[in-house]
């Protein structure tokens, strides 16, 4: 009998979790067939920033039969994953709130919208700044008599990785807070390491973006500027290890 009590919430856990990635899953396909028909038109948008540095006359390619199709389909389907993330954070959230208590709360609320805003802020920092940058220093160093033709399935994955690469890039003042709110580590420590990080984001930056020094430079000056910002609202968030001793300490000074 007790072996069936201790199931059936794990089991009440599960169907909640099943209905929530449902849900999930559902509003992404409902995204997904909202733009589907604007599918050439997001990769035109996406493709922008490179055409604008071409010379003029080039074009894209396609070297595979099925890309002008698949190519687009695909940015759309990840575009609709992308603009359904603050629904998909909800539901996280929904599954997740029950467990927490209300102080924590009233701290995980901002930190679930920072998030989400750092991301959205990160991928719009790439098109914007760093894409018309990277593009024209790329495309002006091509040796003469080297035509510049890119393949439309090649650009997307580079997109993408960019993409990618700032947007959780631009999550390191959440980061920062969740190290310190979890005791990792403290506000103090993390200022003494601060030349170190500083190299870190740069050794980053190589390592994710393209091997020119504009990309590199764009993406470790905001990752390092982001990192003072964290430090500055980690004190804010305190470890879950202080609140239980200071709770006991004021108890036992009663208690005397």
């Amino acid at each position: 009998m007790s072996s069936v009590e201790e199931s059936q919430p794990l089991i009440t856990h599960l169907v909640e979790l099943r209905n929530r990635l449902l849900r999930s899953i559902m509003f992404v396909l409902i995204v997904f067939c909202g733009l589907v028909y604007f599918s050439n038109d997001i990769y035109h948008l996406i493709a922008t920033p490179l055409l604008e540095q071409m010379p003029q006359g080039s074009t894209m390619i396609a070297t595979n039969v099925a890309a002008p199709f698949f190519t687009p389909i695909k940015l759309t389907g990840i575009a609709a994953v992308f603009l359904s993330v603050p629904y998909i954070l909800y539901q996280v959230w929904a599954f997740v709130a029950p467990a927490l208590y209300q102080h924590e709360k009233r701290l995980i609320y901002p930190l679930l919208f920072s998030s989400t805003v750092l991301f959205y802020t990160g991928v719009a920092f790439a098109y914007y700044v760093v894409f018309p940058i990277v593009f024209g220093f790329l495309t002006k160093t091509a040796p003469d008599g080297v035509a510049i033709a890119t393949d439309i399935s090649s650009y997307l994955d580079f997109v993408l990785t960019l993409f990618l690469a700032f947007g959780i890039c631009f999550e390191v003042p959440v980061a920062i807070i969740l190290l310190c709110w979890t005791g990792v580590t403290t506000p103090e420590d993390l200022k003494e390491k601060r030349p170190y990080i500083i190299v870190a984001a740069f050794i980053i930056g190589m390592l994710l973006t393209p091997p020119d020094i504009f990309s590199q430079t764009l993406l470790a000056v905001p990752m390092c500027l982001l990192f003072e910002i964290g430090l500055l609202f980690a004190r804010f968030y305190r470890p879950k290890e202080d609140e239980t001793d200071n709770g006991s300490l004021e108890l036992t000074k009663h208690k005397e």
